[in-house]
């Protein structure tokens, strides 16, 4: 499964690399957030018990993205699966200071 979502600095792409593991690449910005939720959110439910995502090759991120990445944990919560991230980009990690979330993001579900 992958899915792409098109932004005026480039498109978001998420792409499920084996059994448990994705990868989240691109800019995940307001521009790109509703789609790349979706995408996320039908992955997480097509994954078994846990997934991972590698957020390495993941570009700018602003509050919209950081708020999916949330949603995304609060879903594998709901569903009883576990959810982390890998290679959260610093960037991303300081505006989940700011909003105090960035144990949440690297804790997991």
């Amino acid at each position: 499964m992958s899915g792409n979502t098109s932004a005026s600095g480039g498109a978001f792409e998420f792409t499920v690399r084996a059994e448990g593991q994705a990868e989240a690449r691109g800019p995940l910005v307001f521009a790109t957030a509703r789609r790349a939720r979706a995408v996320g959110l039908s992955a997480l439910r097509a994954a078994g018990g846990m997934l991972v995502i590698d957020c390495v090759s993941l570009g700018p991120t602003d509050s919209a993205g950081l708020s999916v990445l949330l949603d995304w944990l609060a879903e594998a919560r709901r569903a009883g699966r576990q959810l982390r991230y890998q290679h959260l980009p610093d960037d991303l990690l300081r505006l989940a200071r700011i909003s105090a979330v960035d144990g949440m993001l690297l804790q997991g579900v």
